[in-house]
C-alpha cells in the first residue's frame, strides 16, 4: 500500500549545461569519411556523453509492507513502514535520458576532401541556413599534377590520356589564373544584381563584400598558385556556390589551357565563411566539453556576421537588400576553358 511520495534530495542534470550546446561549431573532416557518418558520430558522442553526466536520484515512496509474526493466537500480520525508491525512475526502466540531437550540417564535403566542416545542434541548425543565405566565400588549397587526364578529373580515376608538361611554367600558369579571376568576377558583379555604374557597386567591391543575391553558378572570386614543381601544383582558391567535383574540372580545365593534361590529387578547405582551419575540431577533440568551448567560442562571430549591414548611399540596410538588377550580361563563368585561350605564352 502506497501512502505518500516524498521528495527527496536530487542532483539534477545540469540544464545550462546542455543549453550550451544550442549553437553552431565546426570539426575537421578527414578524407575517406562521408559527412554524414561523421555527423552521426559527432551526436553519438555528444548523446553518451549527456548521458553519462549524473542525473537525479530516483525519488522514494513511503509503502507500508506487510511482516508476519508468530504471536499467541498464531500467525499475526502487521504493516512495517519502508521508504523505497519508485522504480519508474530507474534508468533500465525509463531508458536514457537524450536519445536524439538535432544535429545538421552546413555546406559539405564529398567523400575525398578534407577540411572544415560547419555543424549545428538545436537551434544551431537554424543559423546554419541564415549562413548558408549570406552567402559567405570559402577557401580551399587545391593540389594538382601534370601529365595525365581521367574520367572524374581525379587522380584516382580511369585513365584516359598522358601528355607532357616540360613546357608549362610558373608564368604560363598564373596567366590562365589571371584569365580564370577576370572572368569570375565579371560574373561575381553580375549575379550580385547591383548596377555596375553605381557608387554602391564600387563601396561594396572594394570592401569585399559583394555577394550573388541568389543562387548562383559557381563563381571563383580569388585564385593563385602557391607552390609549383612540375608536375605538381597547389592553388589556394576562394570561391562561392562550388561544389568539389567543379574544383577538380578547373584543374583538368587548366591543364588543357596549358595544351597538357592536369588531375586533382587533393582539395582541402581551408574555410568556411567565418570558420578557419584553426576553429575546427580534430577528432581526438569530438566531446562533449570541447564541442561546447567551440560553441561559446563562435557565438559572437556568428552573431555579428548575421547582423552585419552594410552603409550605401547614407542609408544602413541588410546586407545585399537594395541591390539593383544591372549592368550588362555575362558569359557563364563555367565556359571559361573553353571561350578563353591566353595567346603568347
Amino acid at each position: 500500500m502506497v501512502v505518500c511520495l516524498q521528495a527527496d534530495k536530487m542532483v539534477r542534470l545540469k540544464w545550462p549545461l546542455f543549453q550550451t550546446l544550442r549553437g553552431v561549431f565546426a570539426v575537421y573532416k578527414p578524407p575517406g569519411i562521408h559527412w554524414k557518418r561523421l555527423r552521426d558520430t559527432v551526436e553519438t558522442k555528444l548523446l553518451k556523453e549527456l548521458n553519462s553526466l549524473e542525473q537525479r536520484v530516483p525519488r522514494q515512496q513511503i509503502r507500508f509492507l506487510p511482516s508476519f509474526t508468530e504471536g499467541e493466537n498464531g500467525v499475526e500480520t502487521s504493516l512495517t513502514v519502508a521508504q523505497l525508491p519508485v522504480l519508474a525512475d530507474h534508468p533500465r526502466v525509463k531508458g536514457p535520458k537524450f536519445v536524439g540531437l538535432k544535429v545538421g550540417a552546413g555546406h559539405r564535403l564529398d567523400l575525398r576532401s578534407s577540411g572544415v566542416l560547419v555543424l549545428g545542434v538545436g537551434n544551431g541548425n537554424q543559423q546554419l541556413v541564415h549562413l548558408h543565405d549570406r552567402h559567405l566565400t570559402k577557401e580551399y588549397n587545391i593540389q594538382g599534377s601534370f601529365g595525365t587526364a581521367t574520367e572524374d578529373f581525379s587522380d584516382t580515376g580511369r585513365l584516359i590520356e598522358r601528355t607532357t608538361y616540360d613546357h608549362i611554367t610558373l608564368e604560363r600558369l598564373e596567366r590562365i589564373i589571371a584569365v580564370i579571376q577576370g572572368i569570375h568576377q565579371r560574373a561575381l558583379l553580375t549575379y550580385s544584381g547591383i548596377d555596375l555604374k553605381s557608387q554602391e557597386a564600387y563601396e561594396l567591391a572594394s570592401r569585399g563584400l559583394l555577394r550573388p543575391m541568389h543562387k548562383s553558378p559557381p563563381i571563383i572570386t580569388a585564385i593563385r598558385c602557391v607552390h609549383f614543381s612540375p608536375p605538381n601544383f597547389t592553388l589556394a582558391i576562394q570561391c562561392l556556390h562550388e561544389t568539389q567535383q567543379y574544383l577538380r574540372k578547373v584543374i583538368h580545365e587548366i591543364g588543357l589551357e596549358l595544351k597538357s593534361s592536369a588531375v586533382c590529387t587533393h582539395v582541402r578547405r581551408t574555410r568556411d565563411g567565418i570558420f578557419t582551419v584553426e576553429d575546427a575540431l580534430v577528432r581526438t577533440r569530438w566531446d562533449l566539453h570541447s564541442i561546447q568551448a567551440a560553441i561559446q567560442d563562435s557565438r559572437s562571430k556568428v552573431n555579428a556576421t548575421l547582423g552585419a549591414t552594410v552603409t550605401s548611399q547614407g542609408k544602413t540596410c541588410p546586407l545585399g537588400s537594395k541591390a539593383r538588377r544591372g549592368g550588362a550580361g555575362v558569359q557563364d563563368p563555367h565556359q571559361w576553358g573553353r571561350m578563353h585561350t591566353v595567346h603568347g605564352f
